[in-house]
Formats: C-alpha cells, structure tokens, sequence
C-alpha cells in the first residue's frame, strides 16, 4: 500500500526567480521544488512537474483577505489578555481601563488586528466559567466599537457563548485553541455569523497538554488534524477561504516539536488556508535564548516569525508588536 504523499514547498525569495517558478500562497516568496514526505519514509526533493496538478494550485493560490485585511503582505495580530493570569502579561490588562489604553497602543505601535481574550491557555491554566470570560472581554470589544475603532477584533475563545456574545458586540473572527473541537455548537455560531475563524492545533487541554506531549511524526500529525478540522468545518458550512491554520507551538509541544513545526511550516499551505504563527515570549524562545523572563523574549521571537514569514505565513500574533513591525518593515526592504 503506497502511503499518502505530502508537499512541502522549497521557498526561495528574490528577483532571480525562474520562470517556472510558482508564488507561495500568492506571496513574496517562490518555489521550484518540494519536498515530498510520507509516513516513516525519508524526505525526497522533487521538481514541480512531479507535484500533481491540483497541489500545486493550492500551493501557490492567493489566499483571501480576512476580516478585508489583504494576506499580500505580512499581518500582525496584537495579543491582548484580559486574564490575571496569562503566562506574559496576565494581570496587566484585567482592568478595563488598562484594557483600552493597550489596545489602542498596541493599534498605535501598528497592530493589523487584535486577538483578545479572557481565559489564560497557558500550560496548567484553569477552566474559566463562559460569563466570567465574557465579563473580561465584552465590554472592551464594545468599549472600541464606541470609540470608532476600526482595527478588527478577533475573540479568543473556545466557548460559544463567548463567541456569540464578541461577536455581537462587533468581534470579526473567532481564534479557537481547540479548532472548534470544545464546544460542539461553535461551528454553529461561526457559520451564523459568517465570521473568518482560526483554527489551533493543541495536544490536550491546557490544564494538562504539556504533560509528556507524544507524536508519531510531529509535522505529519499536526497536519492531518489541521486537516481533519477544516474538512469538518468545511463540512458545516464554513468556506475555507475564511478559514486560517495555527499549528499550535507550544501548545501540547516539547521545544524539540516545536522545532520541527517551525522548519516546516511551508508544507501547512497545502491545507489551502492562511496560516497563523504564534510564537511570542514562548518558553521554548527563553530556553534556547536564556532569558527566563518572558518580558524580555521580542528579539527570539522576532527571529522565529521572521522564519514564519520567509516561509509564507501570513499572519503573526505577538505582544510586542513595536519591535516586530520595525523588524518586518526591514524584512519587507530586503526581498
């Protein structure tokens, strides 16, 4: 039995670009060749013309905008926890003063779209009651809408009702750690309200998925749920074109998966989708880095989603988003 193929696009960038060259997701980058993966098999390197047809269009297709941002160019999503106890800056923002006054400098300092939550998923975090979360983020989403504010917000949730309720208060996307797998009846709201939706890979929940997280082929694996997710929202409704992927770093990970994930991001185009990166102040970032304080983790995190973009990713979400537009903005320069 011949086991199922997958493609990884090379990603080169550049002006000497040949001219059988395929743009990556309707990107800066390009490719000529994959790598073709299976199943306990050695990777092989392989030209475009023995990539099927149909692969290759998803490969390389412009990706549509979401929440009308345009995925030509790199998005920055700006983290905002309203939690006392997320693992960077719980506590910081669970006032609703302090809320605002960081959601508009993180709008300031250049963010494309804000992704606020009210429920920590940082390893060994609590369940947090619907009401309770939708107490720390609902009145900050509306607090915006009354200030004109015209950035889109993206709910971090996993509960429906916390969803319905962002997303009456004028929310555009829902960012789900459990790509709609929690609550049955997301997918519902979701396809209700017509609202672009993100789908995350995590190994568990986040009380317990970093307790000896285990994987037959990282990549392959986070990959086929990715999969399995989008056909599934597919299946209710949801186009894919308002659908993006997150392959979860960090999220139910050693460093070494995380690793792994971060050297093959390109071969999550073939789900069709934009992908999401998050990678900001992880742990992973400050093990390797040695700085144990996660405050001081921008520059690591900075090279990680520079990486991310190299290999097409459309979207970073990170705290610090300042110092990443300074370095995106360069990295733009130079292709």
């Amino acid at each position: 039995m011949t086991s199922k193929a997958y493609y990884r696009p090379i990603t080169q960038s550049g002006a000497a670009r040949p001219k059988a060259a395929l743009s990556l997701a309707g990107g800066l980058g390009w490719f000529t060749h994959v790598e073709r993966l299976a199943r306990g098999q050695a990777g092989e390197i392989i030209p475009l013309g023995d990539v099927p047809d149909a692969q290759l269009e998803t490969l390389s297709q412009q990706r549509p905008p979401i929440c009308g941002l345009g995925l030509d160019q790199p998005r920055l999503m700006g983290v905002l926890n309203t939690t006392p106890d997320s693992f960077s800056d719980g506590g910081r923002f669970d006032r609703a003063d302090a809320a605002l006054a960081q959601a508009r400098t993180l709008i300031s300092e250049g963010a494309d779209i804000l992704d606020i939550g009210g429920e920590s998923t940082r390893p060994g975090a609590d369940y947090v009651d619907p009401m309770r979360e939708i107490d720390r983020t609902v009145p900050l989403i509306k607090a915006l809408q009354d200030q004109n504010v015209q950035t889109p917000i993206s709910i971090d949730t996993r509960k429906a009702p916390v969803a319905v309720a962002a997303l009456e208060a004028g929310a555009g996307m829902v960012n789900d750690v459990s790509a709609l797998s929690f609550d049955d009846k997301m997918a519902g709201v979701v396809g209700e309200n017509n609202a672009p939706v993100c789908l995350m890979h995590a190994s568990g929940d986040p009380k317990t998925m970093q307790d000896n997280p285990e994987y037959e082929d990282v990549v392959l694996d986070v990959y086929d749920y990715l999969n399995a997710r989008v056909a599934y929202c597919v299946g209710q409704g949801i186009d894919r074109s308002r659908i993006v992927v997150d392959p979860g770093i960090g999220f139910g990970k050693t460093k070494d998966h995380n690793l792994t994930l971060i050297r093959n991001l390109s071969l999550f185009h073939g789900l069709g989708c934009a992908i999401l990166l998050g990678v900001s102040r992880k742990r992973f970032i400050g093990t390797i880095g040695g700085e144990p304080v996660a405050d001081l983790r921008a520059p690591g995190s900075i090279a990680v989603g520079l990486e991310g973009l190299r290999q097409g990713v459309q979207m970073l979400r990170v705290h610090d988003i300042r110092e990443t537009r300074q370095a995106v903005s360069l990295w733009q320069a130079i292709q």
